[in-house]
């Protein structure tokens, strides 16, 4: 199977440009894609192009991971209904180091070999380039009426807000970063979300137009939720690649709560499992839905993929004393495992408002547990909260010293996923 079969039957092919397959059957092909580095951290949504690239260099061709240095100062339109805000210098490169760390994780950059990764970054050939010679060397090639055809730039154009010029020039910019990976690197191929087919093909173009070239491009579908939600959010937020920003337990939790309908299409897409591993799983998990094999199997796959296989255990660890052993009492968890759980959130509560006891409805409402009274009032009626693993029914109940764990701890619940420590200081 070669990769765009592979990468077909996987689901992570939408829209491909004549010749691309016969390119990449060819020769060993230079490809990339860029990652706009907008936060110090990528979220599982960069895990497609991620996952692309490694494929890319599986098949034994040559993968090139783009930062934005420069088009970071910019700003991309695609798929946005506004102006994103443009960053300092100081944050920017803060975020560049991020990007690229998390980058080499995943990718193989031994200099040894042919088709070893590499990163490049598109402030390095914008930094010297003057207004003048960009609209002279590169405007000239590309005439309005091809740029404003674009869906991603109508849609601005039509919308109540409009298109600043900086975000109109976007896809001349990234065109340009294809034309100078391609005369500098022999870099082929482009690669992306579906929204970015329309700079992808401006870069294909100025090729074309400027040097008499020939560039490919493929685009993966962006990925959706069965259920309508946008994928990569959750209560919290992004779920990051940063351990420090979204814990392996939550980032593993993640996959383990999808779909599943989720559950089935991202297993293809989200690990390297071959077809015949993933139709056998597919076909045991419809045998016994409540099993949850589909899910367990791939919140293991992106868990090791991103965190390795260390952090993983440590999350079933952390899940099995949260879920599997509800039946034990909460006095079993030592202070040391409450500590180290990674799923719960933290916080303080005053140790004299416990000495004196306080209602429960009060307590969950000044932890900020829940947003007011009357949702605590509402919640607890529902049967949604648990202390040290006890339901709680009684609107009046106090809380005191005698509920603490450990003579300072109490874990809350609230609904089925949620955790909170409360420490008493």
């Amino acid at each position: 199977m070669n990769l765009i079969e592979e990468l077909r039957w996987r689901g992570m092919i939408q829209d491909i440009m004549p010749g691309t397959e016969e390119q990449l059957n060819k020769e060993i092909t230079t490809a990339y894609i860029g990652f706009d580095p907008t936060a110090e951290s990528l979220h599982i949504g960069s895990l497609v192009p991620i996952l692309l690239l490694v494929h890319l260099q599986k098949a034994g061709h040559k993968p090139i991971a783009l930062v934005g240095g420069a088009t970071g100062m910019v700003g991309d339109p695609s798929g946005k209904s506004e102006e994103r805000n443009l960053l300092d210098e100081d944050t920017l490169n803060r975020n560049l180091a991020g990007v690229k760390k998390q980058l080499e994780k995943y990718l193989d950059f031994d200099p040894s070999k042919k088709n070893a990764a590499e990163i490049a970054n598109n402030y390095d050939w914008f930094k010297e380039m003057s207004f003048l010679h960009f609209i002279r060397d590169v405007g000239k090639h590309i005439t309005v009426n091809y740029m404003t055809a674009k869906d991603s730039v109508k849609k601005r154009l039509e919308s109540e807000n409009g298109m600043s010029f900086t975000e109109f020039t976007y896809q001349l910019v990234q065109g340009y970063d294809f034309y100078w990976l391609y005369k500098n690197k022999n870099c082929k191929l482009q690669m992306g979300g579906s929204d970015q087919w329309g700079n992808i093909t401006t870069g294909t173009e100025l090729i074309r137009r400027k040097d008499g070239g020939e560039a490919f491009a493929f685009t993966c579908p962006l990925i959706t939720k069965a259920d309508g939600g946008k994928f990569g959010k959750t209560e919290k937020g992004n779920v990051w690649l940063d351990k420090e920003k979204t814990s392996p337990y939550q980032f593993f939790q993640f996959w383990l709560n999808a779909s599943d309908a989720d559950a089935q299409k991202w297993i293809k897409i989200f690990s390297f499992l071959k077809k015949e591993e993933i139709d056998t799983l597919i076909a045991k998990h419809q045998e016994n839905l409540a099993a949850r094999e589909l899910q367990k199997a791939l919140a293991k796959a992106v868990t090791v993929f991103v965190h390795g296989e260390e952090e993983y255990l440590n999350a079933i660890k952390t899940t099995e004393k949260l879920f599997a052993n509800q039946s034990a009492p909460a006095e079993s968890l030592s202070e040391e495992d409450l500590m180290n759980l990674e799923g719960l959130v933290q916080c303080d509560y005053s140790s004299e408002k416990i000495n004196a006891g306080v209602d429960i409805i009060s307590f969950l409402a000044e932890t900020n547990i829940l947003s007011s009274k009357g949702e605590a009032r509402k919640i607890i009626q529902g049967g949604g909260i648990s202390i040290n693993r006890k339901k709680i029914e009684n609107l009046q109940l106090m809380v005191d010293r005698s509920l603490l764990l450990h003579n300072k701890y109490l874990l809350v619940q609230k609904g089925k996923k949620n955790y909170y420590l409360v420490k008493t200081v």
